[in-house]
């Protein structure tokens, strides 16, 4: 065999190297982007009871922790915490939240465990039975804590293999608690925090087609009573039930753009045994963007208006959150 058959052949298997090296690159940059694409979604911040949550349910990689810091500004007719819906209210809330989840396999499908905390400033005033009560302070919100667990077409798979996994129908269930550790005073009607348990069991589930992400979930919150309500009163709350859509367009790897609603009924209260016909059947409107610049840190911005209001829900929000992932 001579030399110039033998430089042709040595030349091929060059560019057969080359190739794979650069094919196997490119298949490791679109892992990442495909799991920074949905990594933002793990950890919900809810300063507010009744913030829109696109993409709860979906598959994520399991054995991964991630840390997030938000910021968040609602003004309007708003309530820091849910136990009472303030009636003529007008007030700024400005709130810092911290995050954390891990993602782990339960029964061979993916499930997540996240937490939050916030620090709350508020500002402004309400009407309580014909009394301006006024705030310009501020406190910790009540922590949250979370278990999901996607039950249904979320096989638990590490992040080296998520690349292989293409999405149909996620079906999953979550537990949600508050836990009434917040600043509170009750001598004050408006505080950072609750003094109530709030457990929040849902369902939900998401179903993807090309570029789109269908969503939607479901949830009741069911609270303790709080027996050191303002001015002496103990207070009861009924559960309060939420609906939820989303839909979800996938613009490019690492980003998505959702377009969210939600309808919330109930919640009426009593103050020592005594309706306050305040049950809430409102409706929010929100708008998420969402961006990963690489594997490891990725943000999010939010907005969202009341759109349909009888008590509490005619404010407006937006919000910003960085997530890191390690």
């Amino acid at each position: 065999m001579n030399q110039d058959t033998i430089r042709p052949n040595r030349v091929n298997i060059l560019h057969l190297h080359l190739s794979m090296y650069l094919g196997l690159n490119r298949l490791v940059y679109k892992t990442k982007l495909l799991i920074a694409f949905i990594l933002l979604s793990l950890i919900s911040f809810q300063v507010k009871s009744q913030d829109l949550e696109p993409r709860s349910y979906t598959n994520i990689p399991i054995d991964m922790h991630f840390m997030a810091a938000g910021y968040l500004h609602s003004e309007g007719a708003l309530s820091p915490s849910p136990s009472v819906p303030l009636k003529d209210a007008h007030l700024t809330l400005d709130a810092a939240v911290l995050g954390y989840a891990h993602s782990f396999g339960l029964a061979d499908n993916s499930s997540k465990f996240d937490m939050s905390l916030s620090r709350i400033c508020m500002k402004g005033s309400a009407d309580y039975q014909n009394e301006i009560v006024t705030a310009d302070r501020c406190g910790y919100g009540d922590p949250k804590v979370r278990l999901t667990w996607n039950f249904y077409g979320a096989p638990a798979v590490e992040a080296k293999e998520f690349a292989k996994y293409q999405q149909g129908l996620v079906i999953g269930t979550s537990l949600q608690v508050s836990l009434p550790i917040g600043t509170y005073d009750e001598t004050k009607l408006i505080n950072a925090g609750a003094n109530q348990w709030v457990f929040r069991p849902g369902i939900g589930m998401s179903y993807r087609v090309g570029d789109w992400y269908y969503s939607a979930m479901t949830s009741i919150r069911l609270y303790s009573d709080n027996d050191e309500f303002y001015n002496q009163v103990q207070l009861s709350k009924q559960a309060q039930y939420t609906f939820q859509g989303h839909i979800i367009y996938s613009i490019a790897r690492g980003q998505w753009l959702s377009l969210s609603g939600n309808y919330f009924i109930g919640g009426e209260t009593s103050k020592n045994g005594i309706d306050a016909d305040d049950d809430q059947k409102n409706s929010r409107f929100g708008l998420t963007y969402s961006l990963a610049f690489n594997r490891h840190h990725s943000m999010k911005l939010y907005a969202s208006t009341g759109v349909i209001t009888r008590i509490g829900n005619d404010f407006d929000t937006l919000g910003l959150v960085w997530q890191y992932a390690f």
